[in-house]
């Protein structure tokens, strides 16, 4: 699951401080594909999404967050700032999909992918597509676009529960709800 090769900086600082403890409910991503800082005062506040946060808007510390996002073994998200794991408190799913016009999908990261055959829509009306590197929630933006390829028969749809989404497909949405001791 993990994503595009970290920057030399952050493995050189894991092989440098391999010990430093991870971080749990400081940063969030909504189903937008949008990054929050959730200081003590958004997390006393509730969990994400209902209390987000910051919304960050430094453009190079969003790029720095994206090639450092990744998965590990148990499908918590993160992202590795130098030493420390930074885990990542979902919104929706770890991927949000704009569609290119050839249907491929382009992460909220930039990663590209390519879509599966099935599209999955919840009871909600969200609209997710599996892909070569794991589930994404299509942004809203897009949606339109997904209706004409399913017309044309690009994807079939299968319909979902959203709460069922983490188990089958390898994701936590709450790290933070995990490390407390929580169910998610």
């Amino acid at each position: 699951m993990q994503n595009q090769a970290m920057d030399d900086i952050v493995q050189q600082a894991l092989i440098k401080w391999p010990n430093v403890p991870h971080c749990y409910g400081w940063l969030g991503l909504d189903a937008r594909g949008r990054w929050y800082l959730r200081d003590d005062t958004a997390q006393a506040q509730g969990r994400f999404p209902q209390s987000k946060g910051t919304l960050l808007e430094h453009t190079k510390l969003i790029a720095f967050i994206e090639r450092n996002y990744a998965a590990d073994a148990e499908g918590q998200w993160f992202f590795q700032n130098g030493p420390q794991r930074v885990y990542v408190e979902l919104e929706c799913t770890p991927w949000i999909w704009r569609i290119e016009p050839d249907l491929s999908l382009l992460s909220h990261t930039g990663r590209a992918a390519t879509a599966g055959v099935m599209c999955l829509l919840d009871d909600e009306g969200r609209v997710y597509l599996s892909s070569d590197i794991g589930l994404g929630l299509v942004h809203s933006l897009d949606v339109a676009q997904v209706a004409d390829a399913i017309e044309h028969g690009a994807w079939a749809v299968q319909a979902v529960c959203a709460d069922d989404l983490p188990a089958q497909y390898g994701f936590v949405r709450s790290p933070a709800s995990l490390d407390a001791g929580s169910p998610e």
